[in-house]
């Protein structure tokens, strides 16, 4: 990208994208147009800032996502644009959205899905952009987790009383707006019973993330314990989940390393998410950390193997919901959920109530009680596990799962009770969950809503698709069952070399490539040849960021042959993540070998014969002394 005063980089990607557009729909957006909506961003721009990209063109996105569903109309006015003449269309870009919308801002019967994926091409671009948030911005984010707390303290009364309410008299029955709630809580227990029939908590292999911690441990000193709650040794014994071996136990209890027993609190942090503004993050403290990662990844296991959960809860494979939000557009048979800070929403109470009795003593024994806010003090915490805890995730999906299979109703409207059994089976497979992306059939979109909302869960209307022909999920956005997902930069641009600037523009460009976008593409890999000179092309097949097409000034000029791998190398950018080799003492050594080899060496004390290991299936030990740092990635010159 060429330095202009009057285009930023950004601007000059819309500008480059509005060429695009123009060549794909000639027929109706004509030169003439692409000049005058140039003119506009631009104008815009200086006069609101960067905002103008990343939030007002992506509100008048939203705009568009919801008018796609048929129950609401488009109108301009609203949304900080001026109307076509004698419509409630925007002036800006209204070529394109007349192709989709009536006057009136209705859909029309047939309108142009290549213009939706345009518009949404054009007004998106920017939305996920990770620029530097302000104060304002870290006030708003806390204050909402703390007014969450608030709203899940006023749901404990009533999840408690369900509970005691189930307890005393499973048959009672719990009724609101003349729904029975009663009925949902113990199909959802039973569901969970079956589920959880077989699971041994103690079955685990701990191991600590590879995020921050609220004690503040960092790398190797993960492996030194310095205190230890009381409540999680309740269940997971010293000896046995946090050393390596007895002798370790000895050594350490003996020496002047000391363990204090203990609780320590979460802690909150932000992170940076898009241009909306910051991500809050609890960090958990390192003892519960590392059983919350072993428990975590058990439960993971048994959900995605298990008969009741393998077809509807996902946690490593987003297609099946990918693909149910394609289906859902093109036949419109399917809807698709969206939950509002759902993470959030999950609370002690509601796990209390719907997850059997010995499981839910382990699982809060293994969650933090309360947590440290940025700017001093602490929370006592309603919530089960805010995002950060490695079981958060997991109960999060399993809970919505839970209540929506035991919320679907006993019989549909056939009649033949032969076939009543099968056909409440088919709304039952139909049902998808990947963390707080749901998927239902559309039929039972209401009453899934209802259901959720009915036990302090939120959902987000303005993403949840029901009506019309448009869904979205897990990054699928689809609508008459074409693809119509926008490419996303999050990376700020800099002409100074970056790691993340090469990676992500080279997978921006290509994706401009794949989709005819020739003058976007032009335009940002030129950008890229002014700062990085040469980049490799895709067609060397080298294991490195490529593009698509590379004239052949800006190809790798440096080879050689190298004859032991027998192939021709190129002296490229690539990425690299330095490694620190950090010494500490040999049992510690040893118990971060038995966790980083979980699946190969369980951590049951069993003595592992390293000479006999290739025998024995087992892979070769890896370095314990050596570590990467996360955010660390640099770009260095070498042989692929």
């Amino acid at each position: 990208m060429v330095h202009n005063k009057s285009l930023d980089p950004y601007t000059q990607i819309i500008a480059a994208l509005l060429c695009d557009v123009q060549t794909l729909h000639s027929e109706v957006f004509t030169k003439r147009d692409v000049r005058l909506t140039t003119e506009k961003v631009v104008k815009r721009v200086s006069r609101e800032g960067i905002g103008f990209l990343t939030k007002t063109l992506p509100r008048l996105g939203k705009a568009l996502d919801r008018a796609l569903s048929g129950e609401v109309p488009l109108d301009s006015l609203t949304l900080g644009f001026a109307a076509k003449p004698q419509s409630k269309l925007p002036r800006f870009l209204g070529e394109l959205f007349q192709c989709v919308f009536s006057h009136d801002g209705w859909i029309l019967p047939t309108p142009c899905v290549d213009c939706i994926k345009s518009l949404r091409q054009l007004l998106f671009v920017f939305y996920k952009l990770e620029l530097p948030y302000d104060s304002v911005q870290e006030s708003k984010v806390i204050n909402q987790f703390v007014k969450t707390e608030d709203d899940l303290d006023a749901w404990r009364v009533e999840l408690d009383n369900m509970f005691n309410s189930i307890i005393a008299n499973p048959a009672e029955k719990i009724t609101r707006d003349g729904y029975d709630l009663g009925r949902v809580i113990r199909k959802a227990r039973s569901l969970l019973s079956d589920l959880f029939s077989f699971f041994d908590p103690l079955d685990i292999h701990p191991k600590h993330g590879p995020g921050a911690v609220s004690t503040r441990e960092r790398l190797s000193e993960k492996y030194t314990w310095s205190v230890i709650s009381p409540r999680i040794l309740q269940t997971y014994p010293l000896d046995a989940f946090f050393f390596a071996s007895n002798g370790h136990v000895c050594d350490e209890l003996i020496g002047d390393n000391t363990i204090q027993f203990g609780e320590s609190s979460a802690r909150v942090i932000l992170v940076p998410k898009d241009s909306r503004g910051p991500r809050l993050i609890s960090c958990e403290p390192l003892d519960f950390q590392w059983i919350q990662q072993g428990l975590g990844r058990a439960i993971v296991q048994l959900v995605e193997s298990h008969p009741l959960t393998r077809w509807n809860i996902n946690f490593t494979n987003q297609q099946p919901n990918r693909f149910g939000a394609l289906l859902g557009s093109k036949t419109g048979g399917y809807a698709t959920l969206d939950l509002k800070e759902a993470s959030d929403r999950v609370s002690v109470s509601l796990v209390r109530l719907l997850f059997p009795a010995h499981l839910t003593d382990v699982l809060m024994n293994c969650r933090s009680q309360m947590t440290e806010l940025p700017g001093g003090g602490k929370l006592l915490l309603n919530k089960f596990a805010p995002m950060g805890s490695a079981l958060c995730f997991p109960i999060m999906a399993i809970t919505i799962w839970a209540l929506l299979t035991a919320g679907l109703p006993d019989a549909v409207c056939d009649p033949d009770r032969r076939s009543r059994r099968k056909t409440v089976s088919d709304i039952r497979e139909s049902i998808l969950v990947y963390g707080d992306d749901v998927i239902v059939p559309t039929a039972q979109a209401a009453n899934a809503i209802r259901i959720l909302e009915s036990f302090g869960l939120l959902i987000n209307r303005d993403k949840s698709c029901v009506g019309g022909f448009f869904r979205e999920s897990c990054g699928m956005d689809a609508y008459l069952g074409i693809d119509v997902t926008p490419v996303r930069l999050r990376t700020v641009w800099t002409h100074h070399p970056s790691p993340g600037v090469y990676t992500s523009y080279i997978a921006f460009c290509n994706a401009m490539f794949h989709r005819r976008m020739y003058c976007t593409y032009d335009l940002v890999t030129q950008g890229l040849f002014d700062t990085y000179r040469e980049i490799p092309e895709a067609s060397m097949n080298l294991s490195c960021p490529s593009l698509i097409s590379v004239p052949e000034a800006h190809r790798p000029k440096k080879k050689r042959v190298n004859r032991n791998l027998q192939k021709l190398q190129y002296h490229v950018f690539d990425v690299k993540s330095p490694h620190v080799r950090q010494e500490t003492g040999g049992w510690q050594k040893l118990l971060r070998f038995f966790a980083e080899n979980s699946d190969q060496t369980p951590l049951d004390r069993e003595v592992v014969d390293l000479a006999d290991a290739g025998n024995r299936g087992i892979t070769a030990p890896f370095s314990v002394s050596q570590y990467t740092k996360r955010k660390t990635s640099c770009l260095v010159k070498r042989w692929r």
